[in-house]
């Protein structure tokens, strides 16, 4: 499996963005998480097919993830951004090879929250 993520980009404060990743395959949990340099990537926000959704405590009620089981496509919309939010978000996803967990990372996808 592999995953092809977009929607990064330069917003201002209380400002929106959609983050979107696609995989190649099936997987039974995606979702997002966001690293900054000298912090360890954390999770945002993870879905898993059947719709059960995580959320990091910080984006409650302002972030909302969902995805389209038949597009294997997760989005995160991210709604009343904030300047800490600036980082690089990794798609993630986690499947089974043959009876195997795997995880896998996608390119990350730089959001800066800036006036």
């Amino acid at each position: 499996v592999q995953l092809q993520a977009s929607g990064g980009g330069l917003v201002q404060p209380g400002g929106s963005l959609r983050l979107s990743c696609a995989a190649s395959g099936s997987t039974f949990r995606m979702g997002w998480y966001r690293g900054t340099p000298g912090k360890q990537r954390a999770l945002v926000a993870r879905i898993t097919s059947g719709g059960i959704t995580d959320y990091a405590d910080s984006v409650k009620g302002r972030f909302t993830i969902s995805r389209e089981n038949a597009k294997n496509t997760v989005y995160l919309q991210m709604n009343s951004l904030k300047p800490d939010d600036t980082a690089v978000y990794y798609c993630h996803a986690e499947t089974y090879y043959n009876g195997n967990y795997a995880a896998i990372w996608g390119q990350g996808t730089l959001v800066t929250v800036s006036s």
